[in-house]
């Protein structure tokens, strides 16, 4: 049996408690990687920890990543608990989707808070530690939001078009440190994101396993390798009636 190539290593991942991010850490955890999740509420935090006790070294951390002493807290205690970070994903997103004129300020702030500010506290906090070990891969989890405007998205859209364009940039900067860079832009994952069940659609839609299939590939790629961008999609969307 061939030795799985991320075992030993260390994963941080925002939003780990649910949907896409638990997908991840599910599946990094199984390839024996020591994890790290964030949440929003001690009750989400405490339940994911629970459901996956027993499945590899994990721990869990409450933190609002729109908050620069959460994600601090968090990087923090990551390197206590495991002396080193390898891999920080950056999941965590909200979204509220309403006509421009419509969206409150509120609204507005708590999703470039979240999706572009947040993204960017948490590299600002694992860049000095990845350019000191001379190694360290970023995945920030987009959407093809990210490229693809829609009505009732403007908001999101505009966050999700920042952190595509803040992803290339910093790519561009530190991979001559050592550091890898990567977006995924997934379209309609089948998760309760934006107020809807997860098992709305779930026959047409991309599963959150689907897109840590992905982040695995990403990191497993050789050194030398970067995988800048990725669009995944569901092969056979809903017709529109």
């Amino acid at each position: 049996m061939a030795l799985n190539k991320l075992a030993g290593t260390v994963a941080a991942i925002t939003g780990g408690t649910r949907g896409i991010g638990r997908a991840i850490a599910e599946r990094l955890l199984d390839e024996g990687v020591r994890v790290a999740i964030c949440g929003t509420t001690r009750e989400s935090v405490d339940r994911a920890l629970e459901d996956l006790a027993g499945r590899g070294e994990l721990l869990g951390e409450v933190a609002d990543v729109s908050k620069l002493e959460d994600v601090q807290r968090f990087v923090a205690a990551t390197m206590a608990g495991f002396g080193r970070i390898d891999a920080f994903i950056n999941n965590a997103g909200v979204g509220m989707f309403r006509a421009a004129g419509d969206l409150t300020p509120e609204e507005w702030h708590r999703m470039i808070g979240v999706n572009l500010t947040g993204t960017y506290y948490c590299c600002h906090e694992i860049l000095p530690i990845f350019r000191q070990q001379g190694s360290g891969d970023i995945v920030n989890i987009s959407s093809l939001a990210g490229k693809n405007p829609f009505a009732g998205g403007s908001g999101y859209n505009a966050s999700k078009f920042g952190l595509n364009g803040f992803s290339e940039a910093m790519m561009l900067d530190h991979r001559n440190d050592g550091v890898r860079v990567s977006y995924v832009m997934p379209g309609s994952v089948a998760t309760e994101f934006g107020g809807h069940g997860a098992d709305v659609g779930a026959d047409w839609k991309i599963a959150p396993e689907d897109v840590a299939d992905v982040v695995q590939m990403l990191l497993e790629m050789p050194r030398r390798t970067t995988v800048s961008r990725v669009e995944i999609r569901p092969s056979r969307p809903a017709r529109k009636s």
